[in-house]
């Protein structure tokens, strides 16, 4: 079975994922909420990952999936709901069974760096949940962007 992503060229290096935050996700300080964050770190890796040829569906399948390690987020400024929003994400490193994958949230209007995140994933057989090796295949499906780089990610 070949999988979607040896059909793509190249992988997308740093995937962009624009939003608005709903209503519902400002809190009393009239703030998008710490959680609602959270939230888009992990819909915009699994985009990516689909974006790469990789859909959720495919890693099961081969009894695969990953799962959060640790999730680290910096807020630089505070994002109100309805701003559009660019969730930058690329992968930072691969390791024998973790990835580390980093995020930055950028209001569209004036270019200001809401916030910059970082997740450790851990690559797990599906039916036992102890991690495994990350197959070739899966790197493959990525570029890693090195550090020097990040700064000009907008």
């Amino acid at each position: 079975m070949e999988c979607a992503a040896s059909m793509n060229k190249s992988p997308v290096r740093v995937y962009a994922h624009r939003f608005a935050f709903p209503p519902e996700a400002e809190d009393e300080n009239h703030h998008v909420n710490n959680v609602e964050y959270v939230r888009m770190l992990q819909e915009a890796a699994i985009a990516h990952t689909w974006q790469n040829g990789w859909a959720p569906e495919e890693l099961h399948g081969r009894g695969w999936t990953w799962v959060v390690r640790s999730h680290f987020i910096e807020y630089h400024q505070p994002c109100q709901a309805g701003e559009e929003i660019a969730l930058h994400t690329w992968v930072a490193d691969f390791h024998r069974i973790r990835s580390r994958r980093k995020y930055r949230f950028v209001r569209v209007a004036d270019g200001a760096v809401l916030a910059d995140a970082r997740t450790e994933w851990v690559f797990l057989d599906f039916r036992t949940g102890r991690p495994i090796a990350i197959p070739p295949e899966i790197r493959a499906a990525y570029a890693v962007v090195p550090e020097e780089e990040e700064r000009t990610i907008q």
